[in-house]
């Protein structure tokens, strides 16, 4: 067998994605080139590694026993490589953090100055849903999330800062001069986040203790489809303020006073305590420690001042 360390990448990376177009995304590469890479691996077996069903790429079971090999050797070389950089005094390392999708609001300014110090620091950054930031946190596949609602886990944390949620109208809404009332809110068409997100489970909390029955609602995937529904006048929505910022300033979007908001959570930076941390990621944590006021302040000052 003769086959290279980019054709274990390259068949990691199908495996992890089932599909030749993912992984060619990933791996900014072209999708020719992708599938070129996979038929010169899979020439060098005589068992099926990939089968297409419909239009559906599975990995065989052989397959999967290959990946997993495929991962061993190639976790195997990182290691050569961050072992060279450590020999020679630099920090060096995978750094792997999850974090809600709200949270990229705030996670690129924790980690600019920090990757900047550290340039052989290799960082995976995962944005999604709370749900997944939660498995992928029980299945120790990263060093660290960034949550605003704390799971219930076994889990040591960093509390950043308050996460402020507020409602939010378009630019034509008609604002009251005194907080809108209870059955006011009641009224409104509201927008959600889809289920699993932080945001939404703030929202919820404040409606159910305010034993508000909404009737006329949307639920919507992300953040910016919010903003988006907000602005075109499909309704109103509960809102971190950390992500309106822009729409803000340009007067698109308006904070809307009422009873009981804004609502608050906190933002924290959380890991296993079982976690043992790499070199990498300890000194991210120690570089948060140190520097989390200054950044805060820098950068999320003005959402103090609203």
């Amino acid at each position: 067998m003769n086959y290279t360390l980019h054709q274990l990448q390259v068949f990691l990376k199908v495996s992890e994605t089932k599909s030749i177009t993912k992984a060619a995304e990933e791996l900014y590469l072209t999708q020719p080139a992708v599938s070129i890479q996979l038929k010169n691996f899979q020439e060098q077996f005589d068992i099926p590694l990939t089968e297409v069903v419909g239009r559906q790429l599975y990995v065989t079971e052989f397959g999967q026993e290959i990946a997993r090999a495929a991962e061993n050797i190639l976790n195997e070389v990182h290691a050569i490589n961050y072992k060279t950089m450590a020999f020679k005094g630099q920090l060096s390392g995978k750094l792997k953090i999850t974090s809600v999708s709200t949270g990229k609001y705030v996670i690129p300014y924790l980690l600019a100055d920090f990757m900047k110090l550290h340039s052989e620091v290799e960082l995976m950054l995962d944005v999604t849903n709370k749900n997944r930031v939660v498995k992928s946190l029980e299945r120790n596949e990263v060093d660290f999330a960034l949550v605003s609602v704390l799971p219930d886990m076994n889990i040591q944390n960093i509390p950043l800062m308050e996460n402020q949620l507020v409602l939010v109208a378009n630019r034509n809404f008609d604002k009251p001069k005194r907080p809108l009332t209870l059955d006011e809110i009641q009224q409104l068409p509201l927008i959600y986040r889809e289920p699993g997100s932080g945001s939404r489970h703030v929202m919820e909390r404040f409606l159910e203790q305010q034993n508000i029955k909404i009737t006329k609602k949307m639920e919507l995937t992300s953040n910016e489809a919010v903003k988006q529904a907000i602005i075109a006048g499909l309704g109103c929505s509960i809102m971190p303020v950390i992500g309106i910022k822009n729409e803000l300033q340009n007067g698109d979007l308006q904070i809307i006073p009422a009873e009981g908001l804004p609502q608050f959570s906190q933002w924290n930076l959380i890991w296993l305590k079982s976690k043992n941390l790499s070199p990498a990621a300890e000194a991210f944590k120690n570089y948060l420690l140190e520097n989390k006021s200054t950044i805060i302040q820098t950068h999320f000052g003005w959402a103090t001042q609203l």
